[in-house]
C-alpha cells in the first residue's frame, strides 16, 4: 500500500505541476471530488482493517510480554528487561501513506462539502470588473443563492433565487466551460438589451448614469471617466473610456442564439433566450463578456460573488460590494 501511494501522490504532483506550468487546464472540483473519494476509501480500510489489525498485534504482544513475565516471576526473576509499553505505541502508530490519506479524509471532506455547495474562493485574474473589483481580489462567492447543484457534473438539484440584473455572477466560460468568468449580470430571459455608443438600454429604456469623476486605470496608466450606475436594484460603478470604443461590425456572431442579436458598428441589440443570461464586464471598453461571445446558460452557473476576503496588495479592499 506505501508503494501504492506513493505513485498515487506522484500522479498529483504531476497534474499540479502540469496545471501550474499551463501544459493544461486543471479541474479543481473534479480534483477534489477524487480525492475525497480516494482519503474516503483509506479511511473506510483504516476504521475496518488496518487500525484493527495493528490493536490486534499490540494486544498479542501485550499477552506474551504477561505470559513471558509470569515465567520469569515462577523461576524468581521480579526484574525483567523490555518497555513493552513503548513496543505498543510504535505498532499502534499509522504509518505515514495513512497519515497522509485516511488522517487528511476529514479536513478534505469539509473542504469539499463547503466548496461545493456553500462557499468556494476565487482569484480576480484581469481588469474587466474594474472599478468594482480589482486585480489580485480573493472573493468568495455563494454557492446556493442560485440553486444547489451536484459537484462536478454542476447540474442543479433544488432551486433557489433567479440571477438578477446587477447581480455579479461567476460561471463557467461558455467557450471553454473548463474555465470560470466573473461578469454582472445585465439582462435576464426575455430582455432585449442594446448596447450602442457605449450607452446600455434595457427593453428600450436607457439605464441612468451619472458622471462621478475619473478612475486611474493602473494597466493603461493613465484614468478613465467613471460613472454611477443603476441597473435594477443595484448601485454601481462602471468605465466607459470614449476613446476605447470598440467596433462590432455586423452580422450574427457564431455562438449558441447568435441569431438573436444584432451588430452594427456602433453597438449590438440581443434578446436573451429562455434559460440564458447576457452579462458584461463594469470596466465596458476591456471586457470580452455577451457582447462578444454569447449568452450564458443556467446549466454555466457557479454563483453569486459578494465579499472580498483578502486582496495581499491592498487589505483596505477587504469587504462586500455590489
Amino acid at each position: 500500500m506505501s508503494a501504492l501511494t506513493a505513485v498515487l501522490y506522484g500522479a498529483l504532483a504531476v497534474y499540479l505541476g502540469g496545471w501550474f506550468f499551463g501544459l493544461w487546464t486543471g479541474n479543481f472540483a473534479l480534483l477534489l471530488f477524487t480525492l475525497t473519494v480516494l482519503t474516503f476509501g483509506y479511511w473506510v480500510a483504516e476504521r475496518w482493517r488496518f487500525r484493527p489489525a495493528r490493536e490486534a498485534a499490540a494486544a498479542a504482544l501485550e499477552q506474551q510480554d504477561a505470559q513471558r513475565r509470569a515465567v520469569l516471576a515462577r523461576q524468581g526473576i521480579a526484574q525483567v528487561d523490555g518497555d513493552v509499553e513503548q513496543a505498543k505505541r510504535r505498532l499502534l502508530a499509522q504509518p505515514w501513506w495513512l497519515d497522509w490519506t485516511a488522517g487528511l479524509f476529514p479536513v478534505i471532506l469539509v473542504v469539499f462539502l463547503l466548496r461545493s455547495f456553500l462557499y468556494e474562493p476565487f482569484k480576480i485574474p484581469s481588469g474587466s470588473m474594474l472599478p468594482t473589483l480589482t486585480v489580485g481580489d480573493l472573493i468568495l462567492v455563494n454557492k446556493f443563492h442560485y440553486g444547489i447543484r451536484l459537484p462536478v457534473l454542476n447540474k442543479k438539484v433544488v432551486d433557489n433565487h433567479d440571477p438578477q440584473r446587477g447581480d455579479v455572477m461567476v460561471f463557467r466560460y461558455p467557450v471553454d466551460p473548463r474555465i470560470d468568468y466573473i461578469k454582472r449580470v445585465v439582462g435576464v430571459p426575455g430582455d432585449e438589451v442594446a448596447f450602442r455608443n457605449q450607452r446600455l438600454a434595457i427593453n428600450g429604456q436607457e439605464v441612468p448614469i451619472e458622471p462621478i469623476g475619473e478612475y486611474y486605470d493602473e494597466d493603461s496608466l493613465r484614468y478613465v471617466p467613471m460613472f454611477q450606475e443603476q441597473l435594477g436594484a443595484v448601485s454601481h460603478r462602471i468605465l466607459v473610456d470614449p476613446r476605447r470604443q470598440a467596433f462590432y461590425g455586423s452580422g450574427t456572431k457564431s455562438f449558441p442564439y447568435g441569431e438573436n442579436c444584432r451588430y452594427q458598428p456602433d453597438g449590438v441589440v440581443c434578446k436573451v433566450p429562455p434559460g440564458h443570461y447576457f452579462v458584461m464586464g463594469d470596466n465596458r471598453d476591456n471586457s470580452q463578456d455577451s457582447r462578444y461571445w454569447g449568452f450564458v446558460p443556467d446549466a454555466n452557473i457557479v454563483g453569486r460573488a459578494f465579499f472580498v476576503w483578502m486582496n495581499f496588495g491592498n487589505p483596505r479592499r477587504i469587504g462586500s460590494f455590489h
